[in-house]
């Protein structure tokens, strides 16, 4: 999974990357887009790590882009985020960032600190490229629909689309609002709209904001979460000893590191769960969409599992952790042998039988 933050300049998206990734903050008036692969914390994993003693242990992770702060306050900085905007059409989650904390040493944006502003100003920033993308195609469609090809079918079915995508983004909505079907959204999913694909939004506060709650729902609906972080405060926590840092969250309160909040908000976004695989050897975390049954699940671990199928031998982590052990679970009848078709849980532990 690829995420990419954005935000608008001084918004601290460098700062929260840094502080769930342990890379360096980039150096100021850096240009590059900085990578980083970012571990999912996990407590389960934890756990039976604790139980299985493995040699290995394997986190599902995220592959994190951060983009410079975009300036849309002139012609130069405008072309500038376009250059960077298009280069991250093939992403899978957008995070968008934005500033709520008050600090005279940091020239806000716009002279002042707005968060709803500044989201709402890089949402229309994302539609506005998106429009340029869509009347490119539609002149495109429009030259070609004429030429008796074979895919002039195709061609006048997607032209109808863009001209319906058009109208929804001068109508300053997103692209995600008019799609109707997988059909449409596979007619379009090569081209990389942004608008199209899931976002989460991220708040940077201030100390004194730790317990404040945003409300963006008017922006951009109930469906999307909202993480509330202190970037700076983070960062210097990531900078201690396990120890050091456990006794300072609980100096502050806090509850959840950064990382925990930046990987729920990514993972509700893109509705992703995980399952688990335990054993001596390795005990791992595997990342799949909901809904994924059990025979796809079989492929992400090895295309030969999926192959040679036969069941997948399953119980929940919490069950294994009330009862305490495999053995208990047996006892109780908790362990079940599910076919193909099998949905698969959140925390599931399984082992597939397949035979090749």
């Amino acid at each position: 999974m690829k995420a990419a933050l954005i935000g608008l300049l001084q918004s601290g998206k460098s700062t929260i990357l840094a502080s769930i990734s342990g890379k360096a903050i980039p150096a100021v008036g850096s240009t590059a887009i900085e990578e980083a692969i970012v571990p999912v914390p996990d407590k389960r994993i934890d756990w039976l790590v604790e139980y299985c003693k493995p040699k290995k242990t394997t986190y599902a992770t995220i592959d994190c882009l951060d983009l410079p702060g975009f300036n849309f306050t002139d012609d130069h900085g405008r072309a500038a985020a376009r250059r960077l905007i298009s280069q991250i059409r093939t992403v899978d989650l957008l995070v968008l960032v934005v500033r709520a904390f008050e600090d005279p040493t940091v020239p806000a944006y716009r002279n002042s600190v707005n968060p709803a502003r500044d989201l709402a100003e890089l949402q229309t920033e994302l539609l506005l490229a998106d429009l340029e993308l869509v009347t490119t195609r539609i002149e495109r469609l429009e030259k070609q629909v004429h030429k008796p090809t074979k895919s002039q079918t195709h061609d006048k079915a997607e032209l109808a689309l863009q001209k319906k995508l058009q109208e929804v983004i001068e109508s300053e909505q997103p692209i995600s609002s008019v799609i109707e079907n997988d059909a449409e959204r596979d007619m379009i999913k090569s081209l990389g709209f942004l608008t199209l694909k899931p976002i989460s939004v991220a708040v940077n506060v201030g100390e004194d904001q730790l317990n404040e709650t945003f409300d963006f729902s008017d922006r951009v609906g109930d469906s999307v979460p909202v993480a509330t972080l202190c970037a700076k405060l983070e960062y210097d926590l990531a900078q201690l000893d396990a120890d050091s840092r456990a006794e300072f969250m609980a100096d502050y309160g806090i509850e959840q590191s950064a990382a925990s909040k930046f990987v729920q908000s990514c993972y509700s976004a893109l509705g992703l769960i995980s399952f688990l695989t335990i054993g001596s050897d390795e005990v791992r975390a595997w990342p799949i969409h909901k809904g994924t049954i059990a025979h796809d699940a079989a492929g992400k671990v090895h295309s030969d599992i999926k192959r040679g199928f036969i069941r997948a031998e399953t119980f929940s982590y919490d069950m294994l952790k009330e009862l305490g052990d495999e053995k208990a679970l047996k006892a109780a009848g908790k362990i079940r042998l599910e076919g193909k078709d099998y949905i698969v849980q959140d925390g599931d532990v399984i082992n597939f039988r397949f035979n090749i």
